[in-house]
């Protein structure tokens, strides 16, 4: 499948499936077809791809785990996007890749991508939520709302900040819309805060090829060449998309009706796994995908589940759009025309679940906006996944990435 043709942003899937394990090749998905995707929404992917990407490369650390949903932050900052004017706007149309764009197209792109992703798979629970939190009392341009409820379908509302009730309040629409998993996004508000844009993802699918639970054992996972950690190792032998070449191993499991997949890339043992991340790139993910092929073998796969929440501010102004977060050079004119407002924080959530049923997954963007003035088998090939790796959770058809995940250590 090729990526040029197709959306791509980080996401993490799952599938649905009764009972045992089955075979690869029997209990087929029915073959359905999709509308192509137009000029503006394979640009709108392209650009999620690679803002995805430079994400990643810039959170990245030598001895930390990494979970983000790159669709998440680009929606939150797409709904802000709608409120910026002069360098503010240009700014961030370029870190979000979206210099080619025009309004109009940027968010029918969005408000189709969220359309098509929520209808591809029976089979797989995926939500996409958009919320605005205004101030009471603050008086928001009505096109800016308008905008926002049409091509996101934001729910919109205007809140008594000073409120201790407050903060609990947007906390509850976070837990409501990722079935609990993210339910607790704000502490406190500060008394400059004048909105809050909120995107939130949940996934939820069973594997389409279920793991065994018998056959999972507790295994060795070696975080380094000196440190090792015990963790479940899942296990099944079967017919797989798959690779080998000198750098990785690459395997992609379907979820469900196999629209929603997790492409794992485990690096060969002599390749460090963050020389893997900074030369990954769209051509690279398409080379690979391109390059999969059916294989009988033998896969082990750890099962994690883990936590991850970050600032963007700082990641974010290093890719291009400081002058956002500058108290005296921000133009958000186009949310409330005497201006006065930058963006304070820019905070990503993200929670994920991987067993042998399948995998869960959710992720919380956030973007506060403040006012300054106001067992082996006998042949094939072997994938034992023991040691640090990469992820992305995709959809085939229109290649979106919807989350990307780098694993260090299972148990972390």
């Amino acid at each position: 499948m090729s990526i040029n043709i197709k959306f791509i942003s980080l996401l993490l899937t799952v599938l649905l499936v009764s009972g045992c394990t089955r075979k690869f090749g029997t209990d087929s998905p029915a073959q359905r077809t999709y509308r192509d995707l137009t000029a503006a929404e394979i640009s709108v992917v392209h650009s999620g791809e690679d803002f995805g990407l430079q994400l990643l490369k810039e959170l990245n650390s030598p001895d930390g785990n990494l979970f983000i949903s790159p669709l998440s932050v680009s929606m939150a900052l797409g709904m802000t996007l709608n409120g910026a004017d002069g360098e503010t706007k240009s700014a961030m149309q370029k870190t979000l890749g979206f210099e080619s764009l025009s309004e109009e197209e940027i968010n029918s792109s969005y408000q189709s991508l969220i359309s098509l992703l929520q209808s591809m798979d029976e089979k797989v629970v995926f939500q996409i939520a958009n919320s605005i939190w205004s101030r009471l009392g603050f008086s928001v341009e009505p096109a800016f709302i308008d905008i926002n409820q049409k091509y996101f379908g934001a729910a919109v509302r205007g809140l008594d900040f000073s409120s201790a009730a407050a903060p609990g309040t947007i906390n509850a629409w976070a837990s409501e819309n990722t079935a609990g998993k993210i339910d607790k996004i704000i502490d406190s508000i500060d008394p400059e805060t004048m909105m809050f844009l909120i995107n939130a993802i949940y996934f939820n699918g069973d594997w389409t090829y279920e793991f065994d639970k018998e056959k999972t054992r507790e295994a060795l996972f070696f975080v380094s060449e000196s440190d090792q950690v015990s963790c479940d190792l899942m296990n099944q032998q079967n017919e797989f998309a798959y690779l080998s070449r000198s750098d990785v191993q690459a395997i992609d499991l379907p979820y469900g009706n196999g629209q929603f997949s997790m492409l794992v890339l485990l690096p060969q043992p002599e390749v460090s796994i963050d020389d893997v991340v900074q030369n990954l790139s769209p051509q690279s993910i398409n080379e690979i995908l391109s390059d999969l092929a059916k294989a009988k073998g033998s896969l082990y796969l750890p099962k994690f589940k883990m936590r991850y929440d970050k600032s963007l501010n700082d990641v974010l102004a290093s890719l291009g759009m400081a002058v956002a977060f500058s108290p005296l050079a921000a133009d958000f004119t186009r949310i409330n025309k005497d201006g006065g407002l930058y963006i304070s924080n820019v905070t990503h959530y993200s929670y994920i679940d991987v067993d042998e049923q399948g995998t869960e997954a959710s992720a919380v963007t956030v973007v506060e906006v403040v006012g300054t003035s106001i067992g082996s088998p006998s042949t094939g090939f072997v994938m034992r996944v023991d040691r640090p790796f990469l992820f992305l959770i995709r959809e085939s058809h229109s290649n979106t990435v919807l989350f990307i995940g780098k694993i260090v250590n299972p148990n972390q």
